[in-house]
């Protein structure tokens, strides 16, 4: 499993892939955050905090997120190296999670850099260090699991089709509809009583409950639950197929 998983970190960061990947993620979010005069910047906003950062982050996940997962079962198909692949003595699950564990790595080391802002919102705090360290420390948690709940839809998304464009489409509109969709049904009157369940399966609820300086086991449960039902849904959509 290490030696595949390898080759897939490779895959990203042997090519321009991963550093487009990040270098697009970390653009855009100082360009919001530090440049663009609109409501997420911190400077003009006059609070020492990122929640603007942990807002942004997961909006730009779902567009970038499907882009680095789109290839992973669907180039592997067009190509016919699929087959290949599951000839090795290894199981379809240990596939399944090489490619899922490169892609959460990638997103991990996209997120290690904006540490920076951090340490900035803290000098630029008056008095200095009035950043809330709890809320944060549990608010980079948090979009750590968005981005690896993401990284498993568009793991799922690529396993459908050989097409990456169809994956790469597919994905983010499961990421938009899981993240955002979910909460925005809860809103609707017309669901009533259900609005509540809406709520509590969209990632956003449990995102926002992690922003809160507190991590609740729930919210844990719910985001380890979110990836497994992805995987093991992938594992069904590989199992079921025909060569």
């Amino acid at each position: 499993m290490k030696a595949l998983y390898l080759k897939e970190l490779r895959s990203f960061l042997g090519s321009i892939i991963g550093y487009i990947f990040i270098a697009i993620f970390l653009i855009l979010n100082s360009l919001f955050l530090w440049v663009f005069s609109y409501e997420t910047n911190i400077l003009e906003g006059g609070t020492a905090d990122l929640k603007p950062f942990f807002g942004i982050s997961p909006v730009i996940f779902i567009i970038l997120i499907p882009a680095i997962t789109m290839r992973s079962f669907s180039e592997e198909k067009r190509t016919g190296t699929i087959e290949l692949l599951f000839t090795k003595p290894i199981t379809d699950l240990t596939i399944i999670l090489t490619k899922y564990l490169a892609g959460v790595t990638l997103v991990f080391i996209s997120i290690l850099p904006t540490l920076v802002y951090y340490f900035t919102v803290h000098k630029l705090g008056d008095p200095v260090g009035i950043v809330d360290d709890g809320a944060t420390i549990t608010s980079y948690f948090g979009l750590m699991l968005i981005g690896a709940c993401l990284v498993s839809v568009g793991i799922f998304a690529s396993s459908i089709t050989n097409s990456q464009i169809v994956s790469f489409i597919l994905a983010m509109f499961l990421s938009w509809f899981l993240f955002l969709g979910l909460d925005l049904l809860a809103v609707y009157s017309q669901f009533g009583g259900l609005d509540l369940v809406f709520r509590n399966l969209g990632m956003m609820e449990h995102y926002t409950a992690c922003q809160k300086g507190v991590l609740d086991t729930r919210d844990l449960v719910y985001f380890l639950s979110f990836i497994m039902v992805f995987i093991l849904s992938t594992k069904l959509v590989l199992q079921s197929r025909k060569w």
